[in-house]
C-alpha cells in the first residue's frame, strides 16, 4: 500500500478504515494494472499513466470520485445519494453498493 494512502486511511475510526479498505481491495481486485498514488490530496488509482478514479474518507461518507461521465450514465441509479458532477457520497451507515461500483467501473473501462 502507498504509504500516503496507508495514513490516509489509519487517520479513520476502524468501522471507516474497514470500509476504505474494502473499498480499495475491490478496486484492486476488479481492475487489472491500477497503480496506487495520492493525488489532489486523496487516494488515488492510476490506470494506464491516467487518474482512473479517486476515493477518500470523511466523517459521515466516503467519496468516491469517477468523474462526470459516469455519473451522467447512471444518474438515475444514483436517487438516494448525495452526488455531484464528478462524485459520490457513499454514507457511512450503508453498506458500500459494490454493484454501483461495479457499473461505474464498466463505464469508466469503456472510456
Amino acid at each position: 500500500m502507498h504509504p500516503e494512502v496507508a495514513e490516509h486511511i489509519n487517520s479513520f475510526p476502524k468501522e471507516t478504515q474497514e470500509k476504505l479498505l474494502a473499498l480499495r481491495s475491490y478496486l484492486l481486485n476488479t481492475v487489472e494494472g491500477l497503480e496506487e498514488t495520492k493525488s489532489y490530496g486523496i487516494p488515488t488509482f492510476k490506470l494506464n499513466g491516467k487518474n482512473f478514479i479517486h476515493y477518500a474518507g470523511y466523517a459521515k461518507h466516503i467519496g468516491l470520485y469517477p468523474g462526470a461521465g459516469p455519473i451522467k450514465e447512471l444518474n438515475e441509479e444514483l436517487k438516494g445519494y448525495t452526488f455531484a458532477k464528478g462524485s459520490i457520497q457513499l454514507p457511512l451507515n450503508r453498506e458500500l453498493p459494490f454493484d454501483l461500483i461495479q457499473k461505474i467501473i464498466d463505464l469508466k473501462l469503456k472510456g
